[in-house]
């Protein structure tokens, strides 16, 4: 470390933004991700402000032999946004969304959360597929795969996306689009970090908002097996303007067990009530918030669920039909669930994503059916244990009713190797790794569900 220090006043020559050392005030801050679980201390930490920061940070780190962390947003579950001994790529301070309204695209940097995003495209009445916690960054959501509340409406993030700016191994800044490194442009949109460091993203954007109908309904966990099974026949029937999630949780009185669905219609106001009123109708529900609401507004009702600094650990799968047995299992599970702040999620995926055959992008996570995750959230160290074992044998019992797809930005720390890429990426490894040969062949981007290069 101390010949890092040594060296950090000649990058600083050709840097615009912040070089912290561990010696900083603001270093403690700096080095956490948002799992608290994740306790990870760089060697340095470059706080970019454009391409040409990052550009030099990464040549920095090929020159003194550090491993390359890269942090978007830092939500990331499995807290590959930090390393140990390393040099970690901060992009929080490249914060901007520049909207261009009559061409209905926006131009967005590399730490951008999804909040800024949301407010700043709303303006102007317009969105494009993001995350449902505002907290969460654009690009590594995005570079995942993207799923939000638009999904079946308009597709994942990422295929909205109309080309990226981005830094390479070898300190190279290129623009990756369509009719531009097509190869790259392909690989990026859903093969996350592993192609080099992304400085900006321009989306399509799409006329929506301000208002629109969505919230949550909830049933006492009696009637758990029941809420579980509406949801699976609403889902049968949702058009490509409804977006539905169940999920097993508890109340905000941190002892109540509950059912929830999760909803939002983006279609036509006319027919809103009659689309959401059956929801709305269904047993005798304890909270009933579904209604109007601003699109903005509806992004951030999941984020007190989500907490900055929790313990997490996460465990997740696709299945393509949610059977009775299988609700049977999820209800069973959720009986042990050891903390008040996690949960069982279940996303429905359909519409517009779903007609996107596998090969068009990386993401080829493209069937409808159902994303099942074990969702296990907890305050305390002490708590670490249990809160790991009741993920861990909740997916062992689900085991039998999922497929073997999972999608990225649900992956933990501990999925890696062939299996987790298999799992992700399914028939496009082999193009990947030919990719990743061309763009990244000494794997300098490996902190990561990491794709490693094709080797002739």
């Amino acid at each position: 470390m101390g010949d890092v220090s040594s060296k950090v006043a000649e990058l600083s020559k050709n840097f615009s933004g912040r070089l912290l050392l561990p010696s900083h005030s603001e270093w403690e801050t700096a080095r956490r991700v948002h799992n608290g679980m994740v306790d990870k201390h760089p060697a340095l930490i470059a706080q970019c402000l454009g391409a040409a920061d990052i550009a030099a940070a990464v040549r920095f780190a090929r020159e003194q032999s550090l491993e390359i962390a890269v942090r978007g947003g830092g939500h990331n579950v499995s807290g590959r946004a930090t390393c140990d001994g390393g040099l970690k790529i901060d992009l929080s301070a490249l914060k901007y969304v520049h909207v261009e309204p009559k061409a209905r695209t926006a131009r967005v940097g590399g730490g951008t959360l999804w909040g800024h995003f949301n407010r700043e495209t709303q303006v102007h009445g317009l969105a494009t597929t993001g995350g449902v916690v505002s907290t969460t960054g654009v690009a590594g959501l995005t570079l995942g795969g993207g799923l939000g509340w638009l999904t079946p409406k308009f597709g994942n993030a990422l295929d909205n996306l109309l080309g990226v700016e981005i830094v390479l191994a070898d300190g190279r800044i290129v623009r990756a689009a369509a009719d531009e490194n097509p190869d790259l442009f392909w690989a990026v949109r859903g093969g996350g970090g592993n192609f080099g460091v992304v400085s900006s993203f321009e989306f399509r954007l799409h006329e929506l908002g301000p208002m629109v109908t969505g919230g949550l309904v909830a049933w006492t966990a009696a009637r758990a097996r029941d809420t579980l099974r509406f949801f699976r026949d609403l889902a049968e029937q949702a058009s490509d303007d409804v977006m539905l999630i169940a999920a097993l949780m508890t109340a905000p009185d941190g002892t109540t067990k509950i059912a929830a669905i999760a909803a939002g219609y983006f279609g036509p106001s006319a027919v809103a009530e009659r689309v959401v009123n059956p929801i709305k109708a269904f047993g005798q529900p304890i909270v009933d918030t579904l209604g109007p609401i601003s699109y903005e507004d509806l992004n951030t009702r999941l984020d007190a669920s989500f907490p900055r600094g929790a313990r997490n650990y996460w465990k997740s799968r696709f299945c393509e039909e949610l059977s009775d047995a299988a609700i049977d299992a999820i209800v069973d599970c959720h009986e042990k669930c050891p903390s008040p702040m996690a949960m069982i999620s279940i996303e429905h995926l359909h519409g517009a994503p779903t007609r996107i055959k596998p090969a068009k992008t990386a993401f080829a996570l493209r069937a409808p059916g159902f994303n099942a995750l074990v969702l296990s959230q907890w305050n305390s160290p002490d708590d670490d244990a249990a809160g790991i074992l009741w993920a861990r044998e909740t997916f062992a019992v689900l085991k039998p009713f999922v497929g073997s797809s999972v999608y990225l930005n649900y992956l933990d720390r501990d999925d890696s190797g062939a299996d987790a890429l298999t799992a992700a990426y399914g028939p496009n490894v082999q193009r990947l790794q030919s990719i990743k040969a061309k763009y990244d062949p000494d794997n300098v981007f490996h902190l990561n569900v990491n794709i490693p290069p094709k080797t002739s």
